[in-house]
């Protein structure tokens, strides 16, 4: 079974660029296969390259997931924080609609009471006896 240049990489604890520099000197032999991407033996890998000891493998893959994770909860609190600054932004607007509306409505409460109310003089009679 041949590595691929990226399996190469991880299987030493290179950089994929480390393996195509010694790759393209000639100190490691490879074949390309018709897609362009090469096949490693592993013999000849490590004849150059040592092997990384698994554990030192699983621990830098951790450590990745680990700065992953802090990327992706950095990128979450600033999504976060423009989600609730936009929030805030439309309840701003919502209060002052709710306010004007508000307005509106006691200035025709007002007109509507004004207009029921009778403003025409009553006689001297109709003021006697009514009421």
């Amino acid at each position: 079974m041949s590595y691929t240049l990226n399996e190469a990489a991880k299987a030493t604890g290179k950089s994929k660029t480390t393996i195509h520099r010694a790759l393209k000197s000639g100190k490691i032999s490879a074949v390309k296969r018709d897609n362009g991407a090469y096949a490693i033996e592993p013999a000849e890998l490590h004849r150059v390259f040592p092997p990384v000891p698994a554990e030192r493998n699983e621990e830098r893959s951790k450590q990745n997931d680990v700065e992953h994770l802090h990327n992706d909860q950095g990128m979450l609190r600033i999504q976060l924080e423009t989600i609730e600054r936009e929030r805030e932004r439309e309840r701003q607007q919502l209060q002052e609609t709710i306010s004007d509306l508000r307005e509106d409505r006691d200035r025709w409460r007002q007109q509507a009471t004004a207009l029921l109310e009778d403003k025409r003089p009553r006689g001297f009679w109709k003021k006697l006896f009514s009421n």
